[in-house]
């Protein structure tokens, strides 16, 4: 049975405790409030997705009304995951997020398989998809050849991980700030497409043609594209012990942070589908700047692109900010290389986490395309996602005890959804990709045997008697 972690009553102050004085030198700090929480949702949920896939959805579905209820149907999904980690989050405020949930309700082995696969897969991989696509709409501006591309791609990266380096006030301002400028800049975008679309365009896209054909297949294929389109709204749980009251704020910016995402989604499709014909969407990967570029002209080809810069990188801060937290609770426990439990006694951030991650998703923006990134990224991630979920009907059950000062509405039947539909695109993801999804199985796995080596390690560590006082 797992170690319980003893979670103590909701403070009575406006901000949880800080850490002491003895040992603030050597520990994360508390600097994040709820407007950073939702800031971070925003941040890195709302990336590439909404202005590429688009075009990969429209490929599988022939009408609006189709595409609408995929939007609806991926936001209320990713709000039914932000409610059962905004529980989770609230009952245990740690660094590490769902690796620490997963720990308390299945064991160690599970929790450091996602750890490990967050590092060497999912989280590294979400930062690799982000830096390609940007590479993509930077080569657009400056007209770069490929080598440049990933060149652009890479730099991106090594900045955003240098910016890391210096601490977290200054990384979470820039967040605040990309975060800021991206919601602004959509709200432009969605703004000229009203603006400009036409109502009459959205009526006959709403339904499918006589001849057009639908097959259920294609949904599940397509409701891949949406939930990469939402990735990244688990991340803020990862910075849990860095909130001044994560019992409070945590829950809530899950919750504000997924609704503001879902919402921009949908009204984002409502101008597209008003402005271009589901075929003219199925024939262009650049759905944003196409429809801006007939609402307004080619003028605005370039704020669209500039945008989507934004977005990326606003989304690839908030990834590399968020996932050092994971390998820093691993190795805290022993589960990992000590060094990346160690924070820097100035900046208070678990430098060689950040360092390493940064170095390893450099490695796969040269490795991979985009297509096959993210499809490797959904079909892991979501595996782990609805383990984390079910968590909370099994911590309900074991561990009745433990306070809760946030629960999820509707239990368990919100929970439920979402563990099938998470089953759901991992099957989707598996017929879709075999060939990826083994290899995706197969680096996870391949951490088993690591996790044995770091356990041996630990209990020799552990098992080996104090020298005397005196030496």
């Amino acid at each position: 049975m797992v170690r319980s972690r003893e979670v103590g009553p909701l403070p009575t102050t406006q901000e949880d405790p800080s850490p002491s004085p003895a040992s603030s030198k050597t520990e994360l700090l508390r600097e994040l409030a709820l407007r950073d929480g939702i800031s971070i949702v925003v941040g890195c949920v709302i990336g590439s997705g909404i202005f590429l896939v688009p075009n990969s959805i429209a490929k599988q579905l022939p009408a609006f009304s189709y595409v609408a209820l995929l939007w609806i149907a991926g936001g209320l999904l990713t709000l039914c995951g932000a409610l059962a980690l905004g529980e989770l989050g609230a009952a245990f405020p740690q660094a590490g997020g769902l690796y620490v949930y997963l720990q308390e309700a299945y064991g160690k082995p599970v929790a450091f398989l996602y750890g490990w696969g967050l590092l060497t897969l999912i989280h590294s991989g979400t930062i690799a998809t982000l830096a390609v696509a940007l590479g993509i709409y930077v080569s657009q501006i400056a007209d770069l050849t490929s080598a440049q591309d990933k060149l652009a791609s890479v730099l991106c990266i090594v900045a955003l991980a240098a910016l890391n380096l210096t601490g977290l006030r200054a990384a979470k301002h820039v967040q605040n700030v990309f975060s800021l400028a991206k919601v602004g800049g959509l709200a432009l975008l969605i703004g000229i497409m009203f603006a400009r679309g036409h109502v009459h365009q959205l009526r006959i896209s709403f339904w499918p043609a006589p001849n057009e054909e639908f097959h259920i297949a294609s949904f599940g294929t397509a409701l891949i594209a949406v939930l990469w389109a939402y990735e990244g709204w688990h991340v803020i749980s990862f910075t849990a012990s860095e909130f001044r009251r994560p019992r409070h704020d945590l829950p809530l910016g899950l919750f504000y942070g997924t609704a503001i995402v879902g919402s921009i989604y949908l009204l984002a499709n409502v101008g597209y589908y008003s402005v271009l014909s589901p075929a003219q969407i199925a024939q262009t990967q650049r759905v944003a700047a196409t429809a801006v570029t007939v609402a307004a002209g080619s003028t605005a080809t370039f704020f669209i692109t500039a945008l989507i810069i934004v977005s990326i990188i606003g989304a690839m801060n908030g990834m590399i900010l968020t996932g050092p937290r994971v390998y820093y609770a691993m190795a805290k426990e022993g589960l990992f290389f000590r060094s990346f439990g160690t924070v820097h006694p100035r900046t208070h951030v678990p430098m060689l986490a950040v360092i390493v991650q940064g170095i390893w998703a450099a490695a796969l923006t040269l490795l991979g395309t985009f297509q096959e990134l993210f499809t490797y990224v959904i079909f892991t991630a979501w595996i782990f996602y609805s383990l984390s979920v079910a968590a909370v009907i099994i911590l309900r059950i074991r561990r009745p005890e433990i306070i809760r000062p946030f629960k999820v509405p509707l239990y368990p039947w919100l929970n439920v959804l979402f563990i099938l539909a998470g089953i759901g695109a991992a099957v989707s993801a598996i017929l879709s990709s075999p060939i990826r999804a083994l290899y995706g199985i197969g680096l996870i796995l391949a951490g088993l045997p690591i996790y044995a080596i770091f356990l041996v390690a630990n209990r020799i560590t552990q098992g080996t008697p104090p020298k005397p006082a005196h030496l």
